[in-house]
């Protein structure tokens, strides 16, 4: 089929868009673009630009909070709501179906998040920062694939199976950490109120409710009783994502049978002159486009649909919002405090160690055993890639800490880690190639 003007202009975009490293990459530029600005003669604007108060509603009832607040507990529940769907498809028949498939990640990924808070508590014990505990123990997902995929295409596919299943049991791990330790209060009204739309939404799955509508409308209530109960919403995203049907309306069978039946009306259909379909072969193609709406579970269609939102506009935007720190030449004297060496030293050390041991007495104790083509090497590689903690990490320094200077201390110590883990990691990962 000849491609038309507009698909030639649009097809070296659609190309990038899909290669795996792109969401990583955009990523990367947003957070450049936060730093640049931020230490620019235009840095007030920065600040000015986030603090902006957005208001919905109406006569008394109005929600008004600043720009970077809308980002980080709206914009953000949308993300967490896809990791939500992310985990229940790997729970029902992904990486984390079976206990043999799931012991392996998710104990790498137990060791990968309290050694780097062990670490972090140790060098700040007794201290006010010592909340802070949460931060090193996050991996950026978009990052670390898009780095691991930047190494080469030497590396077993199987590599980037266990990547992608440590990184969404590391998902479920900082969820269940905000949930019971970065709640500060709770008020029990709204939050009952969002527990009865829960119920809501759980009763339409089963009794077979496939309307994406029904489940965004009612999702957004349960977002907003999170809101006002104190519990963060963010939890409100996973939550809800775990109603959401995985089941498709008819099998596959089925569908393949109704498909040849209908392909095989469509052709024996006398086509007209020109460049129009007949009235019959559309009604047919209708028929095609329902059978394949039934054949499609909410849960893949919503991701999926998502997905591109959330790589291209939603993380993107909040590392605009939240990279920006103030880098002078005093940068490497102000790391030398407990909040950045904490946060850098759980990031890099605490990671590396954590995955890479449990993941060793995994297979040394024979409860699990490392997956196809994946040698020890590669898992040093992934280890050294988890360090990589930026969204996530910075996601949870914002609830960790309401002190400026801390929360800079902390980004400061992101971004050192996350620097030397992701080169350290590419290198170490090519590197493997001229040994084999």
């Amino acid at each position: 089929m000849a491609k038309s003007p507009i698909d030639q202009i649009l097809s070296p975009v659609s190309k990038f868009i899909h290669q795996e490293f792109t969401g990583g990459i955009i990523l990367f530029i947003n957070v450049i673009v936060a730093i640049v600005w931020v230490n620019s003669p235009w840095g007030e604007s920065y600040h000015h630009l986030w603090d902006t108060k957005l208001s919905i509603g109406f006569h008394d009832f109005v929600f008004s909070r600043p720009l970077h607040v809308w980002i980080n507990d709206g914009l953000m529940a949308l993300f967490f709501f896809v990791i939500g769907l992310e985990l229940k498809r790997e729970f029902i028949a992904g990486e984390l179906s079976t206990l043999k498939k799931a012991s392996l990640p998710m104990m790498a990924a137990l060791g990968g998040m309290l050694v780097p808070a062990g670490i972090y508590f140790l060098l700040n014990k007794n201290l006010e920062s010592e909340h802070g505990w949460g931060i090193p123990m996050a991996t950026d997902i978009a990052f670390a694939l898009s780095l691991l995929s930047m190494a080469g295409r030497h590396i077993p596919g199987s590599v980037k199976v266990f990547l992608s299943a440590l990184a969404v049991a590391d998902d479920l791990g900082a969820v269940l950490v905000i949930a019971f330790f970065y709640t500060a209060h709770i008020a029990f009204t709204p939050l009952i109120f969002a527990g009865v739309l829960l119920a809501i939404l759980t009763i339409g799955n089963l009794l077979g409710v496939r309307s994406t509508l029904f489940y965004l409308i009612i999702g957004i209530a349960v977002w907003g009783g999170f809101i006002f109960s104190g519990v963060h919403a963010t939890i409100a995203g996973v939550l809800v994502a775990f109603t959401i049907p995985a089941r498709t309306k008819i099998d596959e069978n089925e569908y393949v049978s109704k498909i040849r039946t209908y392909i095989t009306n469509f052709e024996n259909e006398i086509p007209q002159n020109g460049s129009l379909t007949t009235a019959e072969q559309h009604q047919t193609i209708e028929k095609i486009k329902k059978l394949s709406t039934d054949a499609e579970t909410p849960l893949q269609k919503i991701e999926y649909s998502l997905h591109p939102w959330v790589a291209f506009v939603i993380m993107p935007l909040f590392a605009l919002a939240n990279a920006g720190m103030v880098i002078g030449s005093d940068f490497f004297s102000s790391l030398l405090n407990p909040v950045s060496i904490g946060v850098s030293a759980g990031l890099l050390a605490g990671k590396f160690i954590g995955v890479l041991l449990f993941t060793y007495l995994m297979v040394r104790f024979k409860f699990s055993e490392l997956p196809y083509q994946t040698t020890w090497n590669h898992i040093i590689g992934v280890a050294m890639l988890a360090g990589v903690g930026f969204t996530m990490s910075l996601f949870i320094t914002g609830l960790a800490f309401s002190h400026a200077e801390m929360v800079d201390q902390a980004k400061y110590g992101i971004l050192l880690a996350s620097v030397i883990a992701g080169v350290s990691g590419i290198v170490f990962l090519k590197s493997i190639k001229q040994e084999s």
